[in-house]
């Protein structure tokens, strides 16, 4: 590996998921504005918009789409528009 490369100012650090509330507190050398506080100490703060707690890969649960809506929303834009070309 290359020598002085590799950043060595890591601390602790708490990441937050956004969707779900979870925090948790690792090493990282990341940029943060915020703090927050957890179990008594205060930490940076990092807000993730999804992590492994929301994933639906690791959580198992799928997010239903409302494609139904979108077809509506598409017919009625575009409904006239397609009449007009199978006749």
């Amino acid at each position: 590996m290359k020598k002085g490369i590799h950043p060595t100012d890591y601390r602790l650090v708490a990441f937050k998921d956004m969707s779900n509330g979870d925090t948790f507190i690792t090493r990282s050398t990341v940029e943060t504005k915020e703090t927050v506080e957890v179990e008594g100490t205060e930490y940076p703060l990092y807000k993730l918009e999804i992590s492994n707690t929301s994933h639906p890969f690791y959580t198992g649960k799928v997010k239903l789409v409302d494609s139904a809506g979108r077809v509506d929303k598409f017919m009625s834009r575009y409904g006239k528009h397609m009449e007009k070309k199978k006749k």
